[in-house]
């Protein structure tokens, strides 16, 4: 008991000795100084991309030929023949796909 509780006051002694460290005199000053500076300084300035409406549009006619020709062609495998050109037509639909998304967003 004795034990813990010298362990306990040597701990509370310690923490307390070591909350009242003192800063060096400038360091409150070049915080402060930091902090000032920072927000002295605008925000980046986001410059939106005008959307080109034209090259959404053929991305989008694109998008709805290629996903218009996707259920003629997975039904030919339903019946044992892949056709060849699937596989480049879904990641051309993904492409096309992603680029609509980025240029929405923007």
């Amino acid at each position: 008991m004795k034990t813990s509780t010298l362990l306990l006051v040597f701990l509370l002694s310690a923490s307390l000795a070591w909350g009242q460290r003192v800063r060096p005199a400038g360091q409150h000053q070049a915080d402060n100084a930091e902090a000032q500076f920072e927000k002295s300084i605008p925000p980046p300035v986001r410059q939106s991309q005008r959307m080109d409406l034209t090259k959404a549009r053929e991305n989008a006619n694109e998008l709805a030929n290629l996903a218009q020709s996707v259920p003629t062609d997975v039904e030919q495998t339903t019946k044992g023949i892949l056709p060849r050109d699937l596989n480049a037509k879904l990641k051309r639909i993904e492409k096309l796909a992603k680029q609509l998304r980025s240029q929405i967003d923007h």
